[in-house]
């Protein structure tokens, strides 16, 4: 299929609506924005830098940093050098960028707002041309502003054919070093097409950008999108000011991951107890008031479509979110797949607990051992420099995704996990962590959970509790047995649960439990608290 590429379809939005707003950035507590004429004035000056700093169609350059105007403005200068862009995550260790860095063969960065600077600075060549966007960040070679001030617009943009490449991607890695994923010009256009011409957006789209662009999610559901529906971006400023940055947007289009929802949950129900909101949303009249109050509160007041994913959320959070008008569709894919590949949008009920159906731009199929398999024009075709693994991700032209899924009479995909997370028990059954640990999602004081068991008699759940689990511990333990017991009633004899640990320490990306998109570090969680495998535990529930 013939595809309208990105920076064709940024040119134009340029003629069409150059006086539109495109860009709201905020800078401590004001917010600055950017035409689309004007982004696309900064984007052709910072290309004029790259050109006359002796960088060449073709070179790779990095990004490191938060999200912020300047990510897409760089993204877009990078596009119209025929450079190709390198994102990295701006909590990524040293060992990660030095890899990164030096896998692509970078020939500059682009640094932007980070919450700490010490691995970019041990990890960065003396050589490698730096430009600091205009924030406080690391010292570098250049100063975006000065760029800004010193070049003119280039006159001409490069022109792609849609197999040439549009940006080196690298894989989160749950565990080893990341792979560099080749997505090509139309691997992007295919993907962002279709999720900006998902029904149900609202006539003047609004869209949060705030999770990595490093990762698929971000650019190919929130940025590229934005080219192709011309709808407003808007970025936070900080952590501390989230809540503030999204009540200032009041977003028509939200889209989070399964962490930070269960954190919204906690807070929520750290301000009213859980049975008392049910109780009053079943009120006439009354329970509609204090649903659009939370939804007010979160900024979400005028959302119109909401979405979660990047790693698997329980359908009784979803669940619990649809009572107070937050009907969140569930979506799947990978950086293979240049992002949603499957989800529930438009939202369906009866779909809830789904990824929902495929996107247009791709198929999929089951193997016979209920592997994933997909292909289509939104499907990478290759690992940059490790020809090993291509041939190993494909057959038959069929993408191997490495989860495994039943595709229901209904149409809709449900993910039953990894075909790599399965753990056999000292019993030597094997068991799929990731369904019972949807399954313990029912219980609103659980933010976070993983289901552990290798060489165990039966698996175990360690879990985190959210912010409204506070008070008598006895009642909470209580509380904990009795979900493990409705759990356990709907599993096989060698998938019960033997015991619930509760862990102190909430994990983190910062404390190395979680990747950079907050999906688990099995491996890392298996290290950290694999003395629970052996220890001899009395009670059902053990508070660490």
């Amino acid at each position: 299929m013939e595809y309208t590429l990105p920076l064709a379809q940024m040119q134009r939005n340029v003629a069409l609506h150059p006086n539109k707003v495109w860009l709201h950035q905020p800078v401590n507590g004001n917010w600055q924005t950017y035409t689309w004429a004007e982004a696309d004035n900064h984007a052709r000056r910072i290309a004029q830098g790259l050109l006359s700093n002796g960088l060449v169609a073709g070179d790779k350059v990095a990004i490191i940093a938060k999200n912020s105007a300047e990510w897409f403005i760089a993204d877009l200068a990078i596009m119209m050098t025929g450079m190709i862009s390198v994102p990295i995550y701006s909590t990524a260790g040293e060992e990660t960028i030095r890899h990164v860095l030096s896998h692509s063969e970078a020939k500059a960065i682009f640094v932007g707002k980070l919450d700490s600077t010490d691995a970019i600075q041990k990890a960065m060549p003396d050589d490698l041309l730096s430009i600091g966007f205009p924030y406080p960040t690391l010292p570098c070679k250049v100063r975006w502003q000065d760029w800004l001030n010193d070049y003119s617009p280039v006159d001409s943009v490069h022109e792609f054919s849609g197999e040439d490449i549009f940006s080196l991607v690298y894989t989160s890695g749950s565990t080893g070093l990341p792979k560099g994923v080749v997505l090509t010009q139309n691997n992007v256009a295919a993907s962002a097409k279709a999720a900006a011409d998902l029904p149900g957006a609202a006539e003047n789209e609004r869209v949060m950008s705030y999770l990595p662009l490093a990762h698929i999610t971000e650019r190919c559901c929130v940025e590229l999108p934005s080219l192709y529906r011309a709808g407003d971006v808007y970025f936070v400023d900080s952590l501390d000011t989230f809540i503030d940055d999204v009540r200032y947007a009041r977003p028509t289009n939200f889209i989070s991951v399964p962490r930070l929802w269960t954190k919204f949950q906690s807070q929520i129900l750290a301000q009213i107890p859980n049975k008392k909101l049910q109780l009053l949303l079943k009120i006439p009249f009354v329970g509609k008031a204090v649903a659009k109050k939370i939804r007010t509160g979160l900024g979400l007041d005028q959302a119109l479509r909401f979405g979660s994913g990047s790693a698997p959320i329980s359908p009784d959070v979803l669940r619990w979110f649809h009572g107070i008008g937050v009907k969140i569709g569930e979506g799947w894919g990978m950086t293979e797949t240049s992002g949603l590949s499957c989800g529930n949008t438009p939202f369906n009920f009866d779909h809830l607990g789904t990824i929902g159906t495929p996107q247009a731009c791709v198929e999929m199929t089951l193997s016979d051992e209920g592997e994933v398999l997909i292909r289509g024009d939104a499907v990478f075709k290759e690992y940059y420099k490790n020809p090993e693994a291509t041939a190993e991700a494909f057959v038959d032209g069929w993408f191997r995704t490495g989860d495994r899924a039943e595709h229901r009479a209904d149409g809709s995909w449900k993910i039953i996990g990894r075909v790599k997370e399965q753990f056999k028990t000292g019993k030597g059954k094997y068991v799929a962590p990731v369904p019972i640990e949807s399954s313990l999602g029912r219980n609103a004081d659980i933010e976070q959970v993983c289901v552990m068991g290798i060489g165990r008699k039966q698996p175990i759940a360690l879990v985190v509790l959210g912010e409204s689990a506070k008070g008598d511990r006895d009642k909470l333990s209580q509380e904990l047995e009795a979900t493990m017991a409705e759990v356990n009633r709907d599993l096989e004899s060698h998938q019960v649960l033997d015991h619930i640990i509760v862990t102190e320490e909430p994990w983190s990306i910062e404390n190395g439990l979680l990747t950079p998109t907050l999906k688990l570090k099995r491996d890392q969680l298996e290290e950290r608290y694999g003395h629970f495998l052996t220890a001899p535990l009395q009670g059902k529930v053990v508070w660490e």
